[in-house]
């Protein structure tokens, strides 16, 4: 087999295992309502589900990107995607709702080895193939983007004629085939990291890791109001873990979280906030608009699967132009270009606190679609032309952990504004909400400049 044809297996191999995060993450949005039936769970509650999983995958990326630095992206990469194998065949058997949001955190960890570790691991493939690496890092940007669009079509299926269980399920044999390819057909690592069990520990920063995620959960917890009488002690003590993450992180060498990286790195460090606000503004119609046509609209999950089938298919469409107007015109315009149809997609979302006709909800998720594979590719590509070849791995984890910080924060947001109820006046309120962060995410998106 020729070395190109080699790589490109290698790189199919990558992108169904980066596909894992965003699929799961994408699928579990129609089975809420689902959930919240059979467990008993109010609105607020049921989206822990969603929650651990992007709580788990916000801190574990930075630091799947620094093992895979620091022990072989390849062997990372496998041994992620055998705890999401093992994980998704006992998830289905969990007694409670509690159990459930654990397997979802062994999920997050699995699926948080992939992106990082593929990342890395394109520097290797595009020396040996003599090519640029915006083909290979489309092609995994492409299956990241079109599992998250096609998974509330794939999910309300599964769930409609199985039920949640199949979401579950689904992942054994596409984690265990992207096991085999990349096994296969990917580079081996170079020489890993020697040393003690106690040395590596010490040096991975425990420390800075829950300082981050104890930050982060006290946070949510006071915005979703879980224990009322302590909701400002929560708020309060998040604060104070974020304070002394940060000191923590410009102190200790190497850090978990670089902040010095982000410091000295301005492009970067408006991709990552741009990119965090964008799928802020995502997250608000991915995981509210299901909710709101399940329950005021009254569609049964796999119809409301049906209906977001237009998201997905214009950002499977819409991907391969984007990547080639980003080689044409340069990733700022297209960058520019994706965030002005954002907005305009976000502001659309309002015609639905008028009709739930499926005409009209076709045509909304349709027009959602196109941004979405537009700012993230462009995005994506750049978060790499800003970094050095040095620090991609850490700076793609970083990368993902904005994704899940910007869901995380609409998630939590979704659960404020739907806690009086899942109705066409507080999606309303939301689509406000999603015009303000548009407004922000293309200010930031104008002072962005590539890296010489």
């Amino acid at each position: 087999m020729s070395n190109s044809s080699r790589n490109s297996l290698a790189v199919a191999g990558l992108s169904l295992g980066t596909s894992l995060n965003p699929l799961n993450s994408s699928m579990i949005a129609v089975a809420l309502v689902v959930l919240r039936a059979d467990f008993g769970l109010d609105v607020a509650t049921v989206t822990w589900v969603i929650t651990a999983f992007y709580l788990t995958s916000a801190a574990g990326q930075p630091l799947m990107g620094r093992l895979a630095d620091r022990f072989g992206p390849r062997r990372l990469f496998l041994s992620g995607m055998l705890v999401v194998a093992v994980t998704c065949a006992l998830a289905p058997f969990a007694p409670n709702f509690a159990l459930l949001c654990v397997a979802r955190v062994f999920m997050a960890l699995g699926t948080a080895t992939a992106y990082p570790s593929a990342v890395v691991m394109v520097g290797a493939l595009v020396r040996e193939a003599k090519v640029e690496s915006t083909r290979p890092l489309g092609r995994i940007q492409m299956a990241n983007t079109s599992a998250a669009a096609v998974g509330p079509v794939v999910g309300g299926l599964l769930v409609s004629l199985v039920g949640w269980q199949a979401l579950f399920l689904v992942n054994v044999p596409l984690s265990l085939a992207a096991i085999f390819i990349v096994r296969r057909f990917a580079p081996a690592d170079a020489e890993r990291e020697r040393g003690s069990a106690a040395e590596l520990l010490r040096s991975s920063d425990i420390p800075g890791i829950l300082a981050f995620v104890g930050a982060l959960l006290l946070v949510m917890m006071a915005l979703l109001d879980v224990l009322p009488e302590l909701r400002w002690w929560l708020l309060g003590g998040g604060v104070v873990l974020a304070a002394l993450f940060v000191w923590r992180e410009l102190r200790f060498s190497p850090p978990f979280l670089d902040l010095r990286l982000l410091g000295r790195n301005r492009p970067l460090l408006l991709v990552y906030l741009g990119f965090a606000v964008f799928n802020g503004i995502y997250y608000f119609a991915f995981f509210g608009l299901p909710q709101l046509l399940q329950e005021a609209g009254g569609y049964d999950p796999g119809v409301v699967g049906l209906l977001m089938l237009p998201l997905a298919a214009m950002s499977v469409v819409a991907t391969p132009f984007a990547v080639r107007a980003i080689d044409r015109f340069g990733v700022k315009r297209v960058l520019i270009a994706g965030v002005v149809l954002l907005v305009v997609a976000a502001g659309s979302m309002w015609l639905l606190t008028a009709s739930f006709a499926i005409p009209l909800v076709l045509a909304v998720t349709a027009l959602m679609g196109v941004p979405w594979a537009v700012v993230s590719i462009a995005s994506s590509q750049g978060m790499y032309v800003s970094t050095q070849p040095q620090e991609r791995g850490v700076a793609a984890g970083i990368f993902q952990t904005c994704r899940y910080l910007g869901a995380i924060t609409a998630t939590v947001l979704i659960g404020i504004f739907y806690g009086s109820g899942v109705n066409q006046d507080n999606w309303g309120l939301m689509v406000f909400v999603m015009l303000g962060l548009g407004a922000v995410a293309f200010v930031v998106t104008l002072g962005w400049r590539e890296q010489r």
